[in-house]
């Protein structure tokens, strides 16, 4: 297993620029991170390409792996046109991974509205989704590079759909970003829908969250479920998922890649992100 940090969990930082992505690579490594996980939120590399080589750089010269880069996307569209083009804005993405060095790459697939967001509208949108990933990945397997979905965006939440994405993609280089707290967005348990996708996933994300009933709403920082409970980040190891439980499910298993976390609580994130990095390596020894 290697812990590290995806640039997620500082974007505020380098949002207010306290930090540059570059600076977020070093920071990950001074404070214990074996890798970095790029996520292009508060920073562009398609507008900013110098940054790529800033990074491979600052990574190798700190020690730290990159492991991971992620970007959105969304095949489910109004036109031909549109599709074609959200393939090909992933492509690029594809060829951005390679010059990081990477050999995992997660892309969304679709988003719908939380109304729209149905088994029905599931089914009827696989085939164009399926499509888009196949040849994503096609294009990714020039490089040696995995691609995968994470369970991520209320509509491809669920364990049991980003299994039957996986199954209608259907190739070797595709697999899932298995994100433990994403499935509470969903209303699912982390701990069962863990065991059920581990098999299949490429890299872990690490988040934690407080859960509420849906008749507690304690207003600003809370969001809802699909099934209307209401969640809020927390500091890793200090929310309502069973990360022990967790943790020792993913260690049990063999599984030996990485695991990245995802700071998304109310707390200044370089608190919060240290002090998830702390308590995650502190269980994970425990256990």
């Amino acid at each position: 297993m290697k812990l590290g940090l995806s640039s997620y969990s500082l974007s505020r930082a380098i949002r207010d620029e306290r930090l540059s992505v570059v600076d977020a690579v070093r920071w990950i490594a001074d404070h214990g991170g074996e890798h970095v996980e790029i996520v292009p939120i508060a920073f562009d590399l398609k507008q900013n390409p110098e940054l790529i080589d800033a990074i491979v750089g600052a990574a190798k010269d700190a020690g730290i792996e990159i492991s991971n880069y992620a970007v959105p996307a969304n095949f489910v569209t109004d036109s031909d046109a549109a599709y074609t083009k959200a393939i090909e804005g992933v492509k690029e993405d594809v060829d951005i991974a390679n010059r990081l060095g990477v050999k995992l790459m997660r892309h969304d697939v679709a988003s719908r509205p939380i109304e729209q967001a149905t088994i029905a509208n599931f089914e009827h949108d696989l085939p164009m989704i399926a499509a888009a990933c196949q040849e994503i990945a096609d294009y990714a397997a020039q490089y040696g590079i995995t691609t995968s979905v994470e369970n991520h965006g209320y509509y491809v939440q669920a364990a049991d759909r980003v299994q039957r994405l996986l199954q209608a993609v259907n190739r070797p280089n595709f697999k899932t970003t298995l994100d433990i707290g994403n499935f509470m967005c969903a209303d699912e348990t982390p701990t069962v829908s863990v065991q059920k996708n581990l098999p299949y996933a490429s890299i872990v994300h690490l988040k934690d969250f407080y859960l509420r009933p849906s008749y507690a709403n304690l207003g600003e920082g809370w969001f809802r479920s699909a099934g209307g409970s209401y969640l809020r980040g927390a500091i890793t190891g200090y929310g309502d998922i069973d990360m022990r439980e967790v943790l020792r499910i993913i260690k049990q298993s063999g599984y030996d890649g990485y695991i990245s976390i995802e700071f998304e609580g109310q707390e200044d994130c370089l608190l919060g992100s240290r002090i998830s990095l702390q308590n995650v390596k502190k269980i994970w020894d425990e256990i």
